[in-house]
């Protein structure tokens, strides 16, 4: 069980739109299913939040429902539901694994032990958690539930509000107060100060707001050739077009050319379009006309901003981290795919080695045919990952993050001993033996004890090299090719084989082909999803063609991966392909499956 603390959020005075669930509709709820009644308002301009599952003092039971903005011609509301007016809450905002039974006594007694240290982790301590709220909210996530906790105001004078209103008088000294709050090189606000604005948006005139957070891209060139100078005029006149911008509520300097600001509320585009406007509006530099600058900006909107709350700047952050062009201004808006990547990466991370402990990694095999025969080749070993023994997850939800943080040898060993394992029963009871192709990720090729480590598994179990069949993915570059190149020598020279995955995509390369000690080449599927003689396209047919006469002249056995139809199946055959593996002849299957039904 986990419980993360998250963040302290602000909701304006609005509406809810509600229905009396049954208790199959509330389960169905946790599930992630919603009920038709509100399914289509997720996300709809105007609304604060998910629709969640809402605890209300003021109702016999709880509702399931949605929050939006009052008043506002824009706004779609939901036709047919009842409705209740909510006043302004303070909520504080925590995550529950979604294996936990929630409740409204579990709620009470997690935030009982909360509201001990709260008030320590606070910057501006005037908010304190409520023992009996009026209201508390549950949103499912992904993997998570999300609960909002009301928490009430200490005093009418808050010391938020003394920040933000220029309160001097709370202070010894101005010159505390203006070095505490304002940045020395534009005069401008700095983070501190815009903190209170986020912390109490409705003592500042503000009920709802989206945020953006932005840096100038290579604003060490400027530093560097144009001197410090130009580089703080170049932010001066940021902060000018911050001051005249009319859709700005608040702004601040962070740190060095970062930038953060509240903005009105607006549908995506339009915010789009007028954030654009504001970065061509300093996109020049004076000291050079030709010198274009270009920004970097994360933009979240409304509903996430609120939602975040004080955390709403390391949204915009992460966003404003995916502008990886240097020659334009990008502006990325935040995504829950984003922070659950994230969330998602560094969870796994460190419960794959509980995972492996419980073996929870699965090992499925997809046959290869031999397209002229009708025979069986062999097979690739594709892993899947039983998690917690409740779902399957298909390798792109955890092989990227493992590649990523170097996690990927371990699945690479299990994969490798879980298929020589399988190998030494066949070979014990007499079965057939065909080779086995196995992800090899080139994020190993750093590893210098790599072909030892293998070998060591595969003789081990008594495995004959040449039924081990190392596939390279393209998933990732790899910048040292010669050392690659070593590598898979020397892998060749122990007696295994060599596959080059997904031939035309990622980082193949024809000069590569002439180097690489390889046994087959596979061609991507996305070669092979358009052929057909009848109705195909004639480019797709002579690109096939060649790349499987170019495989054949170099001595390589030519493999078609993502086959599905038989007039793809028959095109590659009519073109010289020698082996396919597909859907047409067998989807990725469990071990004993596989060995029941080919050997």
């Amino acid at each position: 069980m986990f419980i993360n603390k998250l963040n302290r959020i602000y909701k304006p005075k609005r509406i809810l739109y509600y229905i009396i669930p049954t208790e199959d509709e509330i389960k169905a709820f946790y599930k992630g299913i919603l009920p038709e009644e509100l399914k289509f308002y997720k996300n709809a301009f105007g609304s604060y939040d998910s629709p969640g599952i809402f605890f209300l003092q003021n109702l016999e039971k709880e509702v399931l429902g949605i929050e939006f903005r009052i008043n506002d011609a824009r706004i779609n509301y939901p036709a047919g539901l009842k409705s209740i007016e909510l006043e302004e809450n303070y909520f504080y905002l925590i995550e529950l694994d979604d294996d936990i039974t929630v409740t409204e006594g579990f709620i009470k007694e997690v935030f009982a032990s909360i509201a001990k240290d709260e008030e320590a982790c606070r910057m501006y301590p005037d908010l304190a958690v409520l023992e009996n709220p009026s209201l508390i909210g549950v949103f499912a996530e992904f993997k998570k539930n999300r609960v909002l906790y009301e928490r009430r105001v200490e005093n009418d004078s808050s010391s938020a509000q003394k920040v933000s209103n220029n309160s001097a008088e709370m202070f010894d000294k101005n010159k505390l107060y203006r070095l505490a709050f304002f940045d020395p090189i534009t005069g401008h606000y700095n983070w501190n100060y815009l903190v209170s604005y986020l912390e109490n948006p409705k003592a500042n005139g503000i009920s709802d707001y989206a945020f953006a957070h932005f840096d100038v891209k290579d604003f060490r060139v400027i530093n560097e050739i144009y001197g410090h100078a130009a580089a703080n005029g170049v932010l001066c006149r940021v902060v000018e077009a911050l001051n005249k911008a009319d859709f700005v509520y608040a702004s601040g300097r962070c740190h060095e050319d970062n930038f953060a600001i509240m903005i009105k509320d607006m549908p995506e585009s339009e915010a789009i379009k007028k954030l654009r406007q504001f970065f061509d509006g300093i996109s020049c530099l004076e000291e050079d006309p030709n010198y274009k600058i270009f920004y970097r900006c994360g933009f979240v909107p409304m509903q996430k901003a609120m939602l975040l709350g004080n955390r709403v700047p390391d949204a915009g952050k992460l966003a404003q981290s995916f502008g990886q062009n240097h020659n334009e201004t990008q502006i990325i808006t935040y995504t829950d795919k984003m922070h659950n990547d994230i969330s998602w990466g560094n969870y796994i991370k460190t419960y794959v080695e509980t995972a492996i402990c419980k073996d929870e990694f699965v090992v499925y095999l997809q046959p290869k045919f031999d397209v002229n025969k009708g025979v069986i080749r062999g097979a690739e070993a594709l892993i899947r990952w039983n998690y917690k023994n409740k779902e399957f997850l298909l390798p792109n939800r955890f092989i990227p993050f493992f590649e990523k943080d170097g996690s990927i040898g371990k699945v690479d060993d299990i994969v490798l001993k879980k298929v020589c394992k399988a190998l030494s029963r066949w070979k014990k009871e007499g079965k057939s033996l065909y080779p086995i192709s196995i992800n090899l990720s080139r994020n190993r090729m750093y590893d210098n004890n790599l072909i030892s480590h293998f070998s060591s598994i595969v003789d081990e179990y008594g495995i004959d090299h040449r039924l081990i069949d190392f596939e390279l993915t393209e998933s990732t570059g790899y910048d040292d090719t010669e050392k690659m190149i070593s590598v898979l020598k020397e892998l060749r020279a122990s007696g295994y084989k060599i596959s080059m995955d997904d031939f035309g995509t990622g980082y193949s390369s024809f000069s590569l082909l002439t180097k690489m000690p390889l046994d087959t080449l596979k061609i991507d599927k996305s070669f092979v999803g358009n052929l057909s003689f009848q109705n195909g396209r004639k480019e797709d047919i002579v690109v096939v063609k060649h790349i499987i006469n170019l495989a054949k002249e170099l001595g390589f056995i030519c493999l078609a991966e993502g086959a599905e139809q038989k007039q793809q199946v028959d095109c590659l055959r009519e073109l010289g392909c020698e082996v396919i593996q597909g859907f047409y002849y067998s989807k990725p299957i469990p071990i004993e499956e596989y060995e029941k039904k080919y050997l």
